[in-house]
């Protein structure tokens, strides 16, 4: 199966899963409650789990690739048991790459992570820091969120205090914060000042969509997800489009998106559950 046609089945169970299994908690309501947390600079309520680590993530994920590339990874994991400093390095950059490149988001991210704390670099924290919230993304497992959120805004933290202005390091973290549960409105204020500076930003766009989305506030979230296809036609943004023409009972216009989602996948087999999204609204 070729890298593309992996990552756009996984973002078909991304969008599914994230969308409506993973909800944040409250957005139009914890205003109120989360100003003086805020303030106070206070640490999202979720937790790191010790036993969701490298070694776990990296064993079960190896049951969902291609049998050789989960050898070439076993093979360089055992190297990397006996290398050196200046090897080992080398040796988790392979390994982190090649997870990435067949859509296994939180071993890679673990590698970036350790990666990052050796060299302190601000690529290094960023690559973390967007595994992790990926990995938050994909998952469906309650006890392994907790960690990708915790170790996805340390990641982020890292690079801003590396570099302030980053817009990429402040979208990761205004994620971080909203999916951990404690802090959304900071989460989404760093994601409005994002998009200030930055109009056409991809992944703030596209994060303030699904989380107006999830605050029932439809309107908005068509205006965000029409930017982004403006800029380029993607699955993510025409699918969570005609989510929300759906829920505003735009039929017509759900219907086209959805339709262009089957386009872009290009899959006959992924597009048959947007079949039946549009047989239902055609009822």
């Amino acid at each position: 199966m070729k890298v593309k046609q992996i990552v756009v089945g996984v973002a078909v169970v991304a969008i599914m899963g994230y969308l409506y299994s993973l909800p944040v908690k409250g957005l139009s309501q914890a205003k109120a409650a989360t100003r003086g947390q805020a303030a106070a600079g206070a640490a999202p309520m979720v937790k790191a789990n010790a036993n969701i680590n490298v070694a776990t993530v990296s064993a079960s994920a190896k049951v969902n690739i291609d049998a050789s590339v989960a050898k070439q990874i076993s093979t360089l994991e055992n190297k990397l048991k006996t290398a050196g400093d200046a090897d080992k390095a080398t040796l988790e950059r392979q390994i982190a790459k090649i997870w990435a490149s067949v859509a296994q988001p939180a071993p890679a991210a673990f590698y970036y992570l350790d990666i990052a704390h050796k060299s302190n670099a601000i690529a290094d924290w960023l690559d973390a820091g967007k595994g992790f919230n990926a990995a938050y993304k994909l998952s469906q497992d309650t006890s392994a969120q907790g960690t990708y959120i915790v170790n996805a805004v340390d990641a982020f933290k890292n690079a801003i205090k590396l570099q302030p202005a980053s817009l990429e390091a402040k979208t990761g973290l205004g994620v971080a914060y909203v999916n951990g549960g404690a802090m959304p409105m900071q989460g989404i204020a760093l994601l409005l000042d994002v998009v200030k500076q930055d109009p056409n930003n991809h992944d703030a766009l596209l994060n303030l969509g699904m989380f107006a989305m999830k605050s029932g506030q439809y309107e908005k979230a068509v205006e965000r997800f029409k930017t982004l296809i403006a800029q380029k036609e993607e699955l993510e943004p025409y699918f969570y489009l005609a989510e929300s023409y759906k829920q505003l009972g735009k039929k017509k216009e759900a219907i086209a998106a959805y339709e262009k989602c089957k386009d872009i996948m290009g899959d006959p087999s992924a597009g048959q559950r947007i079949d039946e999204y549009i047989k239902e609204l055609k009822k």
